[in-house]
């Protein structure tokens, strides 16, 4: 490796870009104002100090996959290294920011900042802790070429000890977990509404207000913690309350009072990883000892956001052939382990812009097919298998809905009747973002026989495979050596190895395409690709292609039924493999001897697939064919990504998905809790349905409960008739020039601060195309979805960062994006975001009703309007460029918001005008 100095730090030049403009500062002084043309020459000649490499050159039209980007010198990754898990959006600004240095605003001044921060870091490079070890990763990262390497090494390595023993072995250094008690059967002591308010005023303290509708709330949430008077009737409270009041702080009050009371612990449970932050956050006040809270609170995701040691130690075995990006981001990652709370991934404390791409991230996470539990050398030092442990004694769990559900579904008998891990359930929960709960008890009780489930099955039994495998350990070598004193179970395993070979292989969707399937799950794919092929309107449409099951053709009920006796034959040596495995547990300890947690965690896994899977997928297939059961929805699927097949399959889903979700989690539990700021519909017959409490209670399961819950809605404090204003632009039709010339001017009218929202890629696509370079020219950066080469997270990040920036995002972003302040001052949409017809949501149309499209349409609104104001200081424009827009629609929005129906030059105006922005700049010519 190429030795170079440190003074030679002064020679690189610095290149900031914006849409189609650059500035190169050089080290004389010199500043070049250039072209995106010239910048991208410049760019191509040489090396130069960057924020965020990929960014920048796509800024000026170099990005592409084969761009070297590891040759310049990115300051961020930089930070990455010297600083690790202190994760900060991708810009100058919030770099600057994390060194305490001025914030800069003038492309100059963001060059002259990124030369200074490179200049702090490398100075605090040479006190890095675990230096010897830093210096190593560095070598390695140094072996593609990473930039900084030589003037790492320089710093923290000036005897040049580990250029010969370039390595990323970073987990030998990590500790080792130790197993908590659990907590045990907790008391029943209720808190007096009294307690929860004295509580609140504690953890708000004494410098702080604490409103009265707060303490109201607070008052009420203390009714879920009320002792259960009868077995399968928990206590239940559902409550609205409008964005403003301090829900987290409200709830927190009664739950952690009870936890401590109880010695038992509380499920907060959310939807989105920004509120489990926040919730985080937010306990720091509740234990405000550092030691104390990392004892009480443990906050879970799932599995498939947890680093996988093993996974590492394979990727870094591969050194030598991986691409110049991948060893880079490899190379963070080894410093990240050095110093991450959780080893959260994808959504801790990493920084996602890192990552080369999302296949090199996901291949470093844990799996459900791939973990082999106490087989891997890593497994006493695993963060998953942390963090499990942790949860047992923990008071406060902040989980997710999807999580929660699975952990609710652990501790059924139906699941697993005699698990070795017999910690005691949740008993009680808090569900905040409660309107999510009908979607995410979609997807955790739906059944999807689809080749993607399939293939991860075959990987779970067989290993890894072909040009993709990686440890080749499924579960027929990993109990190979456990039942090595067993020859008919040894027979068995083989048997269940040659069977696996009916499910999906390697390049199973290319075989499927091509009509050449192996197997019979390949069979009964390639049967559903051609129904659902047949039955299409439009074959090459972009987007997903459904059709009904009924009629089924002859070819599709022949192949489900091979594959159903398929799958019976399947089942039938797993289900005695397991009694061999719990029977060797029982009686015959001795002989697994150090075998043992290895076929405690292969019993389990197998009892999963065994008596849950693999019966639900038998019972789905018998009913190809036939009308599917009571309340459930069949179809067949093809779905896609960028006009190409992804995935096929067949999707079975409840029509009303919360009867499961009453049944096996509120039902055993004893209290719940569930808020959300849109639980009601506000709709017109609203009033008629209970003042929309009816729809809350369906979208929440309440409504399949014994005892009815308690029911209390609590307003915003916030005056929305005086921070808002709710305008829907009646002059334009759907024009893509117009919509994107309405875009243009509302967003420069804002100064910035403004999120786009769209009900389709491709229109997000041709506006950004049409104004990224006006709102450059007007000094408004634009960032947006499905262009910018940067996750959804660090998007928003950095929208957040540059209060003057604006951000493009499909309608699912509305839910990811909690900015408060002027960084968001302006939200658009481009249409009504209408529910997509597809079948399964015309069935539930049928069973809720004709106002179900509308019910979910203004929840969607009210959503997107919510992300205005976050505090009393904000001020916001909600705009719709759809003059189609029916009335009806916007009554979910808060009581005191008034609607005006104009034509976009008055709404351009308003603008302008209410949120006080710079003038409007004459676009007329503008690139």
């Amino acid at each position: 490796m190429e030795s170079t100095p440190s003074h030679a730090l002064d020679a690189i030049p610095v290149l900031v870009a914006t849409f189609r403009r650059a500035v190169i500062a050089h080290g004389d002084g010199r500043f070049e104002e250039l072209s995106a043309e010239q910048a991208s020459q410049a760019a191509h000649a040489r090396p130069h100090m960057v924020a965020h490499a990929g960014l920048t050159l796509q800024r000026i039209g170099r990005a592409s996959r084969s761009e070297p980007r590891a040759s310049h010198f990115d300051v961020l990754e930089l930070f990455a290294f010297v600083r690790p898990a202190q994760p900060i959006a991708p810009s100058v600004g919030a770099l600057a920011r994390a060194l305490k240095m001025p914030v800069p605003t003038s492309l100059p001044e963001q060059a002259m900042t990124l030369r200074d921060a490179a200049t702090q870091l490398l100075d605090e490079a040479e006190n890095v802790p675990g230096r010897p070890m830093a210096a190593r990763v560095a070598a390695a990262m140094g072996l593609s070429h990473w930039a900084w390497a030589p003037l790492l090494l320089a710093r923290i390595d000036p005897e040049g000890r580990a250029r010969a023993a370039p390595r990323m072995d970073v987990w030998r250094e990590l500790p080792e977990w130790e197993d908590a008690p659990p907590l045990g059967q907790p008391g029943s002591m209720p808190i007096s509404p009294e307690e929860a308010r004295a509580h609140l005023a504690a953890i708000v303290g004494s410098g702080a207000e604490t409103r009265r509708t707060q303490s109201d709330y607070a008052a009420l949430a203390s009714q879920a913690f009320r002792p259960r008077a009868h077995e399968g009737e928990p206590a239940v409270v559902i409550a609205e309350a409008g964005t403003g009041l301090g829900k987290t702080a409200g709830y927190l009050a009664p739950a952690t009072l009870w936890a401590e009371r109880n010695d038992g612990s509380v499920w907060i449970s959310t939807y989105t990883k920004n509120l489990q932050r926040q919730i985080a956050q937010e306990l720091a006040r509740v234990y405000p000892d550092d030691a104390e809270r990392a004892e009480k609170v443990t906050v879970r995701k799932g599995r498939e956001n947890y680093v996988c040691l093993l996974n590492v130690e394979e990727a870094t075995s591969r050194l030598p052939v991986l691409i110049e990006r991948e060893t880079v981001a490899l190379g963070l990652v080894s410093r990240w382990l050095t110093a991450t709370k959780d080893g959260d991934l994808l959504g801790g404390d990493f920084p996602a812009w890192a990552w080369p791409h999302a296949g090199f991230a996901h291949g470093l996470t844990d799996r459900h097919g791939e973990c082999i539990y106490a087989a891997c050398p890593h497994y006493r030092r695993c963060y998953l298998e942390r963090i499990v442990r942790k949860t047992r004694a923990s008071r406060v769990v902040v989980s997710n809905h999807a999580l929660t559900m699975v952990e609710a579904a652990r501790h059924s008998a139906a699941v697993d009747p005699d698990a070795e891990d017999r910690s005691a359930p949740p008993l009680r929960y808090v569900f905040d973002e409660g309107h999510h709960i009908f979607d995410a008890a979609d997807s955790f009780f739906a059944i999807h026989i689809t080749g993607w489930e399939g293939a991860e099955l075959r990987r779970w039994l067989r290993g890894a495979e072909g040009r993709s495998a990686r440890r080749g350990r499924g579960l027929v070598e990993r109990l190979t050596p456990v039942l090595q004193d067993e020859p008919r179970e040894l027979d068995r395993l083989q048997e269940i190895a040659q069977l696996a070979l009916g499910l999906p292989g390697d390049g199973w969707l290319s075989r499927v395409a091509n009509e050449t399937p192996r197997g019979a799950m390949e069979k009964f794919l390639g049967a559903v690709r051609a129904q659902v092929r047949a039955r299409s309107e439009d074959v090459s449409s972009p987007y997903g292609l459904e059709c009904e099951v009924l009629p089924a053709t002859d070819s599709l009920i022949v192949a489900a039924n091979e594959l159903k006796h398929a799958f019976k034959a399947l089942v039938q040596p797993l289900n005695e493999i397991a009694l061999s495995l719990r029977r060797l547990l029982r009686e015959e300890p001795e002989t697994l001897a150090q075998h043992r947690l290895r076929a405690e965690a292969a019993l389990r896994g197998i009892e999963r697939r065994a008596k849950l899977q693999l019966p639900n997928w038998i019972l789905a297939l018998d009913a190809v064919g036939d009308a599917p059961p009571t309340g459930h929805v069949d179809w067949l699927g093809v779905e896609r990504f960028d006009g190409h097949d992804s995935n096929i399959g067949f999707y079975r889903h409840a029509i009303d998905p919360t009867v499961q979700f009453a049944t096996e989690v509120l039902e055993p539990s004893h209290g719940a809790f569930i808020t959300s700021a849109t639980l009601r519909d506000r709709g017109p017959e609203g009033e008629e349905a209970g003042d929309g409490w009816r729809a809350a209670e369906i979208r929440t399961g309440a409504a399949h409960l014994v005892s009815p819950p308690v029911r209390a809605s609590f307003e915003s404090p916030f005056d929305y008739g005086k921070q808002t204003r709710v305008l829907v632009v009646r002059d334009l039709n759907r024009d893509q020039d117009l919509m994107s010339a309405a875009f243009r001017d509302l967003f420069v009218a804002a100064g910035g601060g403004a999120l786009g929202l769209f009900t389709s890629i491709r229109s997000l696509k041709n506006t950004y195309r049409a104004i990224a370079g006006p709102l450059s020219a007007n000094g408004i950066p634009l960032y947006a979805q499905h262009v910018d080469a940067l996750d959804t997270g660090s998007l928003v990040d950095l929208f957040r960062d540059d209060e003057d920036s604006c951000l493009l995002g499909t309608d699912a972003l509305r839910d990811g994006v909690d900015v408060p302040g002027r960084s968001l001052r302006l939200v658009v949409f481009e249409r009504v975001p209408w529910p997509r017809p597809d079948i399964l949501h015309k069935a539930r149309r049928v069973a809720f009703g004709k106002t179900y499209d509308d019910q979910l349409t203004r929840l969607k609104l009210a959503q997107g309007f919510g992300r205005l104001i976050r505090r009393a200081s904000d001020r916001g424009v909600f705009v719709l460029l759809d003059a189609r827009t029916p009335t009806r629609m916007l009554s979910g929005l808060p009581p005191g918001v008034e609607v005006e129906r104009i034509g976009i030059v008055d709404a351009i105006a308003i603008v302008k005008d209410f949120l006080h922005a710079p003038g409007l700049a004459d676009l007329r010519g503008a690139p």
